[in-house]
């Protein structure tokens, strides 16, 4: 087997991963899109080792060990990754990115306009109530 087929297969699927990414807004959607990215790679240093190991007489199987590592490390990724997604959509009641990034930035959709000014200072607040 020639070494452009999984090459070809790996670059199409890190091209749909890497459009997972960029154009979801679920970020459950976008962690898949990472899992398949890494697969990809997963998949080239697989046939990159077994290719080398064909030139080379002694074979250390590097790619193949290295994919081991990459799978542990993706495992423990989505692992808190999910649990970092949860926790958010407990807290706020959304997923969607883009609204998690407009909260993180300090604007308030929803909220009162800021272009009015305040009708107390903190110090009649703080009399106010106590």
């Amino acid at each position: 087997m020639h070494l452009a087929y999984p090459a070809v297969l790996s670059a199409l699927l890190f091209c749909t991963g890497l459009y997972g990414v960029l154009a979801r807004r679920n970020a459950i959607l976008v962690l898949m899109s990472v899992e398949l990215m890494l697969n990809a790679v997963n998949l080239n240093l697989v046939a990159f080792d077994v290719w080398l190991s064909k030139a080379a007489e002694e074979t250390l199987h590097s790619g193949q060990a290295l994919t081991l590592f990459t799978i542990a490390i993706a495992a423990a990724e989505i692992g808190i990754g999910l649990a970092i997604v949860l926790a958010v959509h407990r807290n706020r009641g959304t997923s969607d990115i883009d609204r998690l990034r407009d909260t993180a930035e300090g604007h308030e959709p929803d909220g009162p306009d800021t272009d009015k000014p305040a009708t107390g200072t903190a110090a009649e607040k703080a009399e106010a109530t106590a």
